[in-house]
């Protein structure tokens, strides 16, 4: 029950649009504009790097609070699961944020509010992921592939320190969480399906964080 509980928190908060709400209150719906994806990268190239910075933060702390709120909430009867029920809480927020039902159930791609869980994880998950991303991005201007290899990069660093300790629970718990993570990559590189098609054709759109109006 407590697992559900957590994913229903994660996907009320997954509910506060960033770029939408940013967005409506500069006359524009997000969802019309660029390639329609009510994330950071289109409100970069629609707004600017103000607007994509502020989407970015706004999409990442919804998900840094909610596992906050999970962490007290469950903290003195589950001591021993509180990872296990904050990425569960992180998978609520993708699946709010990706799938909103007050906007038809269309909404961003999900990065953003995985950079929180990882932020809310540890500040060496946090380093690596920041590395891993700026690096692809800096190399490639593809923010789509840097996202993609940030995942696979979560995933990888996630099993690693777990197996090390790092989380301090029960390989069950360790397992269960593994694959919940396993299930948020998946549903990150599908919903990037199109981007990737466009990454094997050598057609994907870069993106210059600093040639954008402001």
């Amino acid at each position: 029950m407590e697992r559900l509980i957590c994913i229903i928190i994660g996907y009320v908060f997954g509910l506060f649009q960033t770029s939408y709400i940013y967005g409506r209150l500069h006359g524009i719906d997000i969802r019309k504009c660029g390639s329609g994806n009510a994330g950071t990268t289109n409100m970069l190239r629609t707004l600017g790097t103000k607007a994509g910075a502020i989407t970015l933060l706004g999409d990442a702390f919804k998900c840094v609070i909610a596992v906050l709120v999970v962490r007290m909430l469950f903290a003195g009867k589950y001591p021993d699961m509180l990872p296990l029920l904050s990425i569960y809480t992180a998978a609520g927020v993708v699946l709010g944020h990706n799938f909103p039902f007050y906007m038809n159930f269309k909404g961003g791609k999900g990065i953003a509010a995985t950079a929180g869980l990882i932020l809310s994880m540890s500040w060496q998950m946090t380093l690596l992921g920041i590395l891993t991303f700026g690096t692809a991005v800096a190399l490639t201007h593809y923010v789509s592939l840097g996202s993609l290899l940030v995942y696979i990069g979560f995933l990888i660093e996630l099993i690693v320190f777990g197996q090390n300790g790092m989380f301090g629970m029960s390989q069950a718990y360790l397992n269960e969480m593994y694959i919940v993570a396993v299930l948020l990559t998946a549903l990150a590189f599908f919903m990037h399906r199109a981007n990737i098609v466009r990454l094997v054709h050598g057609t994907e759109r870069k993106t210059y964080l600093f040639r954008h109006k402001k």
